[in-house]
Order: C-alpha cells, then sequence, then structure tokens
C-alpha cells in the first residue's frame, strides 16, 4: 500500500514594482512562510540578512513590509520557481508535481527586468528558460538552513547582485509596488503597496 499523496499547496505571490531591475526566485516556501504567508520566513533562513548586507541595509532588523519595501525601493522584485507542488516538509529534494512561474507573469509587471538571480540549485534549474528569455542571470548559494555553506561565503557570492542594483533607491513611500494575482489564485482584491 503506498502512503497518501501530499496536497497540493500554492505558493505565494510574486513582490513586483513596475521599475524592478533584479528578480529573486527561490524554489518554493517553506512551511514556516506557508503558515506566515511571507516569503523567508524561518527565523534560521539567512535570506533578509544576505539581502541586507548586498544592500548595505540591516533588513533582517525590520518588520517584514518594511523589508518588502527596501526591496521594491532598490528595484528588486521576489517570487519562486514554482508556483504549486505536493511536498511533505520543507526541503526541495521533497518537492513532487510542480507548477513553474512563467516568465510573462513578472515581465508584464516589471517590464525593465534586467536580470534573475535563483536561490539555490533547485531555483535554479529554471535559469536556462530566464536565459532563454533574454535575462542575465546567476545561481547563487541557498539561503536556507539546510544549506550548512559558511555564511561568509554564501554572503560573498550574493554581492555579485550588486551588478544590477541601481546606486540610489527610490523612496519606498512612493509606493508602485504590485501583489501579481496568478491566473487561477483565489479570488480577492487585488493588493497594491507592500502586502
Amino acid at each position: 500500500m503506498s502512503a497518501p499523496r501530499a496536497a497540493r499547496r500554492r505558493g505565494l505571490p510574486p513582490i513586483v514594482a513596475p521599475d524592478a531591475r533584479l528578480l529573486i526566485l527561490g524554489s518554493f516556501p517553506g512551511e514556516a512562510s506557508l503558515a506566515a504567508a511571507r516569503y523567508y520566513a524561518h527565523p534560521r533562513n539567512q535570506f533578509w540578512r544576505l539581502v541586507g548586507d548586498v544592500l548595505d541595509e540591516p533588513l533582517h532588523e525590520l518588520e517584514y513590509a518594511d523589508r518588502l519595501a527596501r526591496l521594491c525601493a532598490r528595484r528588486i522584485a521576489l517570487w519562486d520557481t514554482f508556483v504549486a507542488c505536493r511536498r511533505e516538509g520543507s526541503l526541495d529534494a521533497a518537492i513532487r508535481d510542480p507548477v513553474r512561474g512563467e516568465v510573462a507573469t513578472i515581465t508584464a509587471a516589471a517590464p525593465h527586468l534586467a536580470a534573475v538571480a535563483f536561490n539555490g540549485t533547485t531555483a535554479g534549474k529554471a535559469a536556462p528558460a530566464w536565459a532563454a528569455a533574454g535575462f542575465a542571470t546567476v545561481v547563487l548559494p541557498s539561503s536556507s538552513p539546510a544549506h550548512t555553506l559558511a555564511f561568509e561565503r554564501k554572503r560573498d557570492a550574493w554581492r555579485a547582485l550588486r551588478e544590477w542594483l541601481p546606486s540610489t533607491a527610490r523612496d519606498p513611500a512612493a509606493g508602485g509596488a504590485t501583489t501579481v494575482r496568478r491566473a487561477g489564485a483565489s479570488p480577492g482584491p487585488a493588493r497594491r503597496g507592500m502586502g
């Protein structure tokens, strides 16, 4: 008798401003992120420290909405390569029946996008599709606590993102960030702002 199949889960909607230049793609949100409905919610995930280092801002010390505001002000969009999948637990190795996000979903919302960074090798498997669409791509060491590379080595690799970032940020109070709804997403009001 086979084990029951894990329920299909939907990921988080993308966070993107129309002037985004860089998109960071993870694989699929972990259990903590899905429960909190926030990207990189697990307290041991190093994402906010790594991106904070890239931006020279203490993102990990900020409230979630402020973190997203700072990303958008620095023209960074955030999403995952898989928009839905079956998975028990939070490990990428347990992902089954994944559904990939479409390049067109982001490019319609962010026509000035220049580069796509992948948070880990599972997300990085989507790099050829994004490169074929004309984007510069870089696969980075995973920010996950399951990836045991020393923080300093991760940090050094993530600093490559500075190449695609403007030297100044726009005022986050100016708004302009959008949470994009995917086709088939649950109905409800479209959200604007930092969510």
